[in-house]
């Protein structure tokens, strides 16, 4: 008798008859497996058969996937997906028009089953569908189902973008430059053309020369969200393509004040609350747009080129105008290097020496330079100002702005691919045509503020510019809708307010180092960690919804996962849509005992993180990944949402298995919870102290129910 593990006990349905309830030999055959079941229904021909799952995505189970079956799994019998792909290829080149949609509705449902899409390609499937669309006659539903189909066949990359020919090129650029076209046609059409752009050189060219941004401003003043999602992701692929050259060119395009707006009035500031895919875009967008600064960033300055010296005079002339300039050499040159002095450059005598070093680059003299011209005023007050003081309090404004165009790339990461699954955009970012230099141009004039606050001299240097960065990030962390709503931000974050905000969270970290203390401490400590252990079984019990990541990120595909309330049982099952509120378990139709799970892994170590080479290199993803490993060698592979959810799962799938919760969001919880026991405690015996005072009620020990708020 084969081992119990495996032994899989599932129910085979088929049309018209009982269903079989039996139980699968995993070492056996899978052909021996459905002969079985086709002799149990005087079935004859088992090779024209398969076995699908009933439930979900309904995928066609082969040796190489078999071991995903599950006790309690509904399966369905059917034709093979060679006998199937055959069959919807006749049907689909057939005369009847209602045959015909009934097939391509099917093949469009299909195609997402990889076993059925590589017998539907050998048979020259995707020319046929080609053919079909090239032809400009079909309309409507069975346009919409045939681009469907053909998407997700070739989503599969089992056939190159590059042998696509350029008339279904046009065919396909052709529905979205069209001014009325069915939605779902015009969905699928953006999303054919980005993912040729994407996954094709030579089709960028052709797709880039039927399809500008100009053509695609329309589709962003449409209501439906998604037909905007798609259009901003085709701007990104094209953007992200392009050459260097072309993509300049595109820049320039997308900061003119016209697109600018729409996608402002039309999108960020519409209607509807932004979805995770649209913010995604938009985060991407952003990212391009400032990995421009990219080149600017790296180029050093050449001390010997007339012309890039030529700025730094201008910066002089526009601060010191008003002096003429004496006519000697020898004069000229002390005077040059006091006033460089007073520009707070490093090298006095060659100051193009200060913009050697990358970053920052030729970046931050492109920045002092706007602020000069396009913000006189507040450049000749910075300047002067600091320049006249004598108290050695004087804010080196030529140190203080290449340093902070250094932190400034940092904060937005300039230069830096955008990261999967991240929708960190800014709406300020889009309210200006250039965003960049004004965001610097406030951000120094708050630098220049805070120096003076502190009273700061050239040794706190370091110190000032460390108390800016936490002002900037905590005012990006509030989203501001625009630079105005950032200066108003960045007003309430004035040093005195840091130093509060840091001393309200020190006390709540505070660690007593006397004796009694430290005693006390440890003393909470265990019954502390056990509150939070508790808390995150909870969590577990609630459930999570986790994005499935695919080839394209817009067909968002959810699944669900939560403990059972005995903490027994891992249960998940995949969704249409993300829940709104709690799943109930009836609808998740697959789990993991927990006595089955041998550990859990993060990061790199993962399954999931080994086989997808391009998410491998992305650091974000890598370090939201987590996988549970289960008997007999299987694994629940999960990318969390957020990095609360992310610590929450490892640490409450940690205590399950009786291992210590090692994330930075149990040391911080540890830590907090201590010190306000601790505090309780000790405000206790500071009321018995007190003679007055009537003897303090007996109380049990403190616990806390503390919850967050998380995505």
């Amino acid at each position: 008798m084969p081992p119990h593990s495996d032994i899989v006990k599932v129910a085979i349905e088929w049309p018209g008859a009982n269903a079989q309830l039996i139980e699968i030999d995993q070492k056996k055959p899978l052909s021996s497996i459905i002969r079985e079941v086709c002799d149990g229904w005087s079935l004859s021909g088992s090779e024209q058969f398969a076995l699908r799952y009933a439930d979900g995505p309904q995928l066609y189970i082969t040796e190489q996937s078999r071991s995903e079956m599950k006790n309690g799994t509904i399966l369905r019998l059917a034709i093979s997906p060679a006998r199937a792909a055959r069959q919807l290829l006749d049907r689909i080149q057939s005369h009847g028009i209602d045959a015909r949609l009934e097939a391509l509705k099917e093949l469009a449902k299909l195609s997402a089953d990889p076993t059925f899409a590589t017998e539907f390609i050998n048979m020259e499937g995707i020319g046929t569908l080609a053919r079909l669309v090239e032809s400009g006659t079909h309309f409507g539903e069975m346009l919409a189902f045939t681009l469907t189909a053909f998407l997700e066949l070739m989503d599969h990359g089992i056939v190159s973008w590059d042998l696509i020919s350029l008339s279904f090129i046009k065919q396909i650029a052709g529905y979205v430059n069209q001014p009325m076209v069915d939605v779902s046609i015009l969905q699928r059409s953006l999303a054919i053309l980005e993912s040729m752009v994407l996954n094709s050189h030579s089709l960028y060219h052709r797709v880039a020369q039927d399809i500008t941004v100009g053509q695609l401003i329309g589709h962003l003043q449409v209501s439906n969200q998604e037909i905007q999602t798609y259009a901003i992701a085709l701007i990104n692929a094209l953007f992200l393509k392009a050459p260097e050259d072309r993509r300049q060119e595109m820049a320039s395009t997308l900061a003119q004040k016209h697109l600018r707006s729409i996608i402002l009035n039309h999108v960020i500031r519409g209607n509807r609350p932004i979805k995770a895919e649209m913010a995604h875009q938009l985060y991407v967008l952003q990212v391009l747009t400032f990995n421009l600064l990219e080149e600017r960033m790296m180029t050093k300055m050449d001390p010997s080129d007339q012309t890039q010296r030529d700025i730094i005079f201008e910066l002089r002339r526009i601060a010191f105008d008003g002096e003429n300039d004496p006519s000697g050499t020898e004069k000229r040159k002390a005077m040059y290097t006091k006033d460089y002095k007073m520009l707070g450059f490093t090298n006095h005598v060659n100051p193009a020496m200060d913009f050697t070093q990358t970053p920052p680059g030729m970046l931050a003299l492109d920045n002092m330079l706007y602020l000069a011209k396009l913000h006189q005023d507040t450049y000749i007050r910075i300047v002067l100002e600091n320049s006249s003081r004598e108290d050695k309090h004087e804010c080196p404004f030529g140190r203080c702005a290449i340093e902070l165009t250094r932190m400034l790339c940092e904060i937005l990461q300039v230069g830096e691919l955008p990261n999967e699954g991240c929708n960190d955009y800014h709406p300020m970012f889009f309210t200006h045509d250039r965003a960049w230099e004004e965001f610097f141009c406030v951000c120094i004039q708050l630098l220049n503020k805070t120096w003076k606050e502190m009273r700061a001299t050239a040794e706190d240097f370091n110190k000032v510019m460390q108390v800016v960065r936490e002002q900037i990030t905590r005012a990006l962390a509030m989203k501001p809708s625009s630079l105005d709503h950032l200066k108003g931000k960045l007003r309430g974050l004035s040093y005195s307010e840091i130093l509060r905000l840091r001393q309200s969270e020190r006390m709540s970290q505070d660690d007593f180092q006397s004796p009694p203390i430290i005693e006390l401490r440890e003393r909470i400590q265990p019954e502390i960690l056990e509150l939070i252990k508790q808390q995150r079984l909870n969590r577990l019990c609630e459930g999570s919804c986790f994005r499935k990541l695919g080839n394209r990120r817009r067909q968002e595909k959810f699944w669900f996962c939560r403990l059972s309330l005995n903490h027994k049982v891992l249960h998940y099952g995949d969704l249409d849509e993300s829940p709104q509120g709690e799943v109930p378990l009836e609808l998740l139709t697959d789990k993991i005992p927990v006595s089955d799970i041998k550990s859990v892994v993060t990061g790199k170590d993962c399954p999931h993180m080994k086989e997808k080479s391009a998410l491998k290199q992305n650091k974000e993803v890598l370090e939201l990944a987590f996988s549970v490993l289960y008997d007999p060698d299987e694994n629940l592979n999960f990318v969390a949402p957020n990095k609360y959810e992310y610590c929450v799962w490892t640490d409450g799938l940690c205590a399950l298995l009786g291992r210590e919760m090692g994330s930075d969001l149990t040391r911080s919880d540890l830590d907090t919870l201590i010190s306000m026991e601790m505090k309780l405690r000790l405000l206790d015996l500071e009321n018995i102290a007190i003679p007055e005072a009537p003897p303090p009620v007996p109380k049990e020990p403190s616990t806390y129910n503390f919850t967050y708020n998380y995505g």
